[in-house]
């Protein structure tokens, strides 16, 4: 906990001393280039500075977007009004604007989206890649594989992040959700699997197959590219995915994708 608090007050303290959103460059303000490169090429907190508009006395619009950023991390659903304005600097106005935002994006393109490959995954968490910490990622499904929800599960350190399975499949079953996929972040860029992103793995799935729910894929991403268990034919029946994953982690070496 006290990393993270840390880590927080150095990103808001890079922001007080960014120069403001006037004072910089037309061409690199968010709006200016949410215009010219189109939304994908700004990172959430250019997007929620945009959404802001501004900040208030002694707290700049992009101090506000980092710090509504944080709040929104934390929380597995859309936060009502009333919990966005006891943000200092969110007034009614801004937070019904955050929240509409917020539920509109969800009806029109995250609930009822398809997965029908890691690409698809992959559009939906890219935005966590540029975060400092890892961020583990759990998308519910329904049996046609449609989005459900897309949550946070838990935040961790620069290089790992903790979680067990119980965490992972709590909202699923709320969601009754008949499939998941995860995804997590790898802040450095490299996407080779670890021997812990190979374990919780073979966790997940034999959890899942416990629970009756069926295991999708495991996503490991970066800003630019992405690394799919299932793609690279790791997720299969479960003694062979054992034997895959068990190989990989003794030897460092491309497991089989033999079937």
């Amino acid at each position: 906990m006290k990393y993270k608090y840390e880590n927080f007050r150095a990103e808001v303290r890079e922001s007080r001393a960014s120069p403001g959103l006037l004072s910089q460059p037309r061409e690199s303000r968010p709006r200016e280039r949410l215009v010219r490169y189109g939304p994908e090429a700004l990172s959430d907190k250019e997007l929620l500075s945009i959404v802001l508009v501004s900040g208030i006395r002694g707290k700049g619009v992009g101090v506000l977007a980092l710090e509504l950023l944080q709040k929104l991390d934390r929380e597995k659903n859309i936060p009502t009004v009333k919990e966005l304005m006891k943000l200092s600097g969110l007034g009614e106005a801004k937070a019904c604007t955050v929240a509409a935002m917020l539920e509109f994006g969800r009806r029109k393109w995250a609930a009822g989206r398809r997965i029908r490959k890691p690409d698809d995954i992959f559009d939906l968490v890219r935005h966590h890649a540029d975060r400092r910490q890892e961020r583990f990622i759990c998308l519910s499904l329904n049996g046609a594989h449609e989005i459900l929800a897309v949550r946070l599960v838990t935040i961790g350190l620069v290089n790992r992040t903790i979680v067990h399975p119980r965490e992972v499949f709590a909202d699923p079953l709320i969601d009754r959700a008949s499939a998941i996929a995860v995804a997590h972040n790898h802040p450095t860029g490299n996407l080779k699997p670890s021997s812990e992103d190979f374990e919780i793995t073979i966790r997940l799935k034999a959890s899942a197959e416990i629970l009756g729910i069926s295991f999708i894929d495991h996503v490991i991403f970066s800003e630019t590219n992405f690394f799919s268990f299932r793609q690279e034919g790791l997720i299969k029946d479960k003694k062979g995915a054992e034997k895959d994953a068990m190989a990989w982690i003794g030897s460092g070496s491309t497991p089989s994708k033999d079937p």
